[in-house]
Order: structure tokens, then sequence, then C-alpha cells
């Protein structure tokens, strides 16, 4: 069952919380994180992608980079944030066009992710984990959250309901639309009852963020071994994460842009997804999939609706029948030769947030050709965790994105039992 605890957070003083937080490091690269930052000493980007602050060209896992981290990580904690004196919930609440998303802040643990308690869908990078590895423990705390997802529980439920009443903390909106509000929880009482709730919930999943949380948890490891009589009680056991109920959440396509037509003719190209799919020319309109086992694929200034055969769909299997399975096993592996989409630099990724028009100017400048698709369910998500299956790399985007900055959880110290 899950453990959950109240943690003593750092966070901004209510005036500067929208100056600080910031949208998370694996959102964007360096050269739009340095305008990004412009103007705003108090970006937590300074934290997360410290080489805004040092000469463009900087080797971005050198150890300047790391040691900046750390100096802007204290400067904010020592200037502009406070300091929880005893361990505390909060609440998180996004809107975003319309629809609400509430999370529990937390501190999971890293022996639930070791036990598969806290329940993965991705494979991770060693070269991503490495940079995060090294960016917590220099930091030497969690500075980005984890975004978790979890079955519905009505005693969590009326916990949250009863502060959703209350004046929150924090409350902004950022340049991009999104509205931020956060609630205290500091009542013994109602915390407890959240710890004692999620004791009862089988599992938590994963949603976004596997990477800090593989390397959340590599940390705690390597400290560790680096202390063998430690007890569990240290703060490095436990990790950084939002828990939102899945019924709140919606997951958005993730598409897909190729560098080449690998030797094809768009007419050859057509005749040979002709066998696995029903194509339809749509023109020059921009196609979204309306539903599962369909794509949309941009090439030449035309666009292409893409259906798949009943052959090609394997229902049986959680993972094959995905649709990002089937584009990869059916198309981008055959008929591009791309076997390796993690490593091949023939493909890149676009999440959905950046709409059709971005894989229109792709498809028309660096890239060739673009495939639209229809968003992972996250039953589906929850479906392959469960089996202990992954999900091809870039099946989901999630919107909005937990802004990092609001909440630092330093590893140092001991939690309360």
């Amino acid at each position: 069952m899950a453990v959950v605890r109240p943690f003593r957070a750092v966070r901004p003083k209510k005036e500067f919380a929208e100056k600080i937080a910031a949208l998370p490091y694996d959102v964007m690269n360096s050269e739009e994180a340095r305008a990004a930052v412009q103007g705003n000493p108090l970006s937590f980007l300074h934290v997360d992608k410290a080489e805004v602050d040092l000469p463009v060209g900087t080797d971005l896992y050198s150890d300047a980079v790391y040691a900046k981290a750390r100096e802007n990580l204290l400067h904010l904690e020592k200037a502009y944030c406070l300091k929880e004196r005893e361990p505390k919930f909060y609440l998180y609440r996004q809107i975003m066009n319309g629809r609400a998303q509430t999370g529990l802040v937390g501190c999971v643990s890293a022996d639930d992710y070791q036990n598969n308690v806290i329940k993965k869908h991705e494979h991770t990078r060693a070269d991503k984990e490495a940079d995060r590895i090294r960016h917590v423990d220099i930091c030497d705390a969690n500075t980005g959250p984890i975004f978790l997802t979890y079955r519905s529980s009505e005693a969590v439920d009326r916990v949250i309901a009863r502060y959703l009443k209350n004046a929150p903390e924090y409350d902004f909106t950022t340049a991009e639309g999104v509205r931020n509000t956060v609630w205290v929880i500091d009542v013994p009482e109602d915390m407890e009852a959240l710890q004692q709730a999620f004791a009862k919930i089988p599992a938590l999943y994963i949603a976004d963020g596997h990477h800090r949380a593989a390397s959340a948890v590599r940390v705690a490891e390597m400290r560790r071994a680096a202390k063998p009589d430690y007890t569990g009680r240290e703060e490095f056991n436990f990790f950084l994460a939002v828990l939102f109920q899945s019924d709140e959440l919606a997951i958005m396509d993730y598409n897909r842009v190729l560098k080449d037509l690998n030797g094809h003719t768009v007419p050859e190209l057509l005749f040979l997804l002709e066998e696995k799919f029903v194509v339809t020319p749509v023109g020059q309109a921009a196609y979204h999939p309306e539903k599962k086992h369909t794509f949309g694929m941009f090439t030449d200034g035309v666009w292409y609706r893409l259906e798949a055969k009943k052959p090609f769909i394997d229902d049986s299997d959680p993972v094959a029948r995905l649709d990002v399975s089937i584009l990869q096993n059916e198309v981008i592996e055959p008929i591009f030769g791309i076997s390796d989409p993690r490593t091949d630099k023939r493909i890149d990724f676009v999440g959905g947030i950046r709409g059709l028009g971005e894989l229109e100017r792709r498809a028309s400048s660096d890239m060739k050709l673009a495939f639209s698709m229809f968003p992972t369910g996250l039953d589906d998500l929850m479906a392959i965790a469960d089996a202990g299956l992954v999900m091809p790399p870039k099946s989901t985007w999630f919107e909005p994105k937990l802004l990092s900055g609001l909440f630092i959880h330093p590893l140092s110290g001991e939690v309360d039992q």
C-alpha cells in the first residue's frame, strides 16, 4: 500500500510565488530557457536550468552548471522563501481551458518505487537520469515534483473538498493562461486521515516524470550506501510528488515528425501505406484524428487520414493495441527504417500542446513528414503499468505541466514518525 507523507517544505513567500514558479526543466531547451528568464531573476529556471546564467555554449553537464544550480537555489531559499517548521501537505489545483485538476502535494517512498507500489510505464535513458541524479544530489533537494495518479478514493476526496473552501496560499495565472492555486493542509487530524487513506490505496502511477523519479530513487540508494546504518527516517528516503485522482486528468497527443521519406516518393509511400491503412487525402486542412487507430499524415503541403485495418490491430495486447505502437510497428520501422525511436536522429516528437501548426512548420522546414496522433487513454496507461509492461517512448503528453519552484523538498534531516 502507498506511503504518502507530509514534509517540511521550502517554498516561496507569498509575494514571490508567481515570479519564482516556472515550467519544468524538460519542456524547453537552453535557448528557450534563456529567453524565459529575461527580466525575471527569480525564475526557478535559474535552478533547474542553471546554464542560463553561464556563457552560451557551456557544457550542460559540466560541474559549473550543477554548482550554479546549488548557488542559485540557496540564494532563492535565503532571500525569497520560507521553511516550514512542521510537516504539512498542500493542495495544488490547476485550471487550463476550463478544466481543473487538483492534486495532493507530499512525499512518497523510494521503497514504494523499488517495490512497484509506484508503477511505471516508460523506460528511462541513462544520460537523462545521470543529469538529474547530479542535480538532486548537489542541490541536496528535490526541486521538481513527480506527477502521480491514483484511482479515486472517497476518503481522500472528503479531505480535499473541505480545504478547497478555504482561502488559498497562492493564486496566480501564468502567461500560458493556466491558473495555479495552492492551499496548505496543516491540521494534524486531516494529515493523518490522508496518510491512512493512501495506506489503503494499492498503487500509485507515474503519469509524468519518470526520469525525475528514477533519479530521486538513485540518490536515495547512493546515500543509503554511504550511510549503512540509515534508519529509513532520513528525508532522502522520500521524494516530492503531486498526486491526482485519475478521473481528473487528460492526456494530449504526442506527435511524430520524420527527417526524410527513406528514399520513397510520396506516391510510393501512399502505396505502401494502403496495405495496412485506409488512406484518404484530406487536402490542406490540418487533420487531427477523431478516434483510436486513426492518424493524420502531412507531407508536401497535403494532409492524409490513415485508418488502421483490423488485421493490424491486436486488441489482446495492451501495448500492441496502442496507436503509438501501431504507427511504430507498421509504419515507422518497416517503411522508414527507424527501429529505435529513442535514439534515431531521423525522428523527433512534438507535444500536442504545440498544435498541428507546429507539425506543418516542422515538416516544411527541418523535417519532411509529420504524423498527428489520437491521445493515449489513461486507462491504457494504468493497464500497461499494472501488467508490468512499458509503453513505447513518447506515448503521453500531460497538460498542464506542474510548475517547479512552488515546493522544494530538502533531503537533509529526518522525517517525523
